[in-house]
Order: C-alpha cells, then structure tokens, then sequence
C-alpha cells in the first residue's frame, strides 16, 4: 500500500510533554518523496505554485503568511516588532491558518486514498 507507515511518529507512551511539538518525520523514510509529491499537488490545486518547486512554494508561503497575519489583524506589530518579538500565540495562529490550508488538505486527500484501497480490499 502506497500511504501505509506514512504517519508521523508519536512520542513514546506518555511522552507528550505540553509545548514539546512530536516529531515530523515519516515512520516510513521512503514516503519523504511521495509525502513531498502529495505537498506540490496540494499547493498547485491551492494556486500557490505553478510548477516552480520548493522555491517558488517557499515564497508564496511568505506572502500568504504577511496576508494571513493582516486578516488576523497582527501585521502592524509585525512591522512594528518584528518576527522574533511576536508572541508564540501569534506566531501559532498564523501558522494554524497557513498549515491547514495545504495540511488539512493533504490529510483529507490521504483518507480518500485509504478509504478507496480498503473499500477495494474488502470486496475482494
């Protein structure tokens, strides 16, 4: 199966500690290319890239990160503050906004992926 050991590894029993962020590394080494794959799909259907690579998504990132931050309503202090002067707070909503825009997606596409295969599994 193409997405099977592709979820992250958890910490170990307990071992989530509140603000200590687990680890994002695939269980499996050898879906990195076809997580990263899955990652240009997502971002081109989004309109963030049009098939400039990581490069061209780093910097749309960027910008979609300034335009979230004003819909937020925090990119005055950014102007004013800086980055390294912002809040984790902030820092977290801006990036929640902009992760689960391509994140979300990746994950709703990776559950039609399952649902489809086991659907196909159990008919056999």
């Amino acid at each position: 199966m193409l997405f099977q050991g592709i979820l992250c590894e958890l910490p170990p029993e307990g071992g989530m500690v509140l603000g200590r962020r687990r680890s994002r590394r695939p269980v499996n080494p050898d879906a990195v290319r076809a997580l990263d794959q899955l990652k240009y799909e997502v971002a081109q259907e989004l309109g963030l890239i049009q098939g400039g690579g990581e490069e061209e998504l780093r910097a749309n990132l960027d910008f979609l990160k300034y335009e979230i931050a004003e819909e937020l309503g925090l990119s005055d202090k950014i102007h004013t503050v800086g980055w390294p002067n912002m809040t984790s707070r902030e820092c977290g909503l801006i990036g929640g906004h902009l992760g689960g825009r391509i994140g979300g997606q990746m994950v709703k596409r990776m559950i039609e992926f399952a649902e489809t295969h086991m659907a196909k599994n159990h008919q056999r």
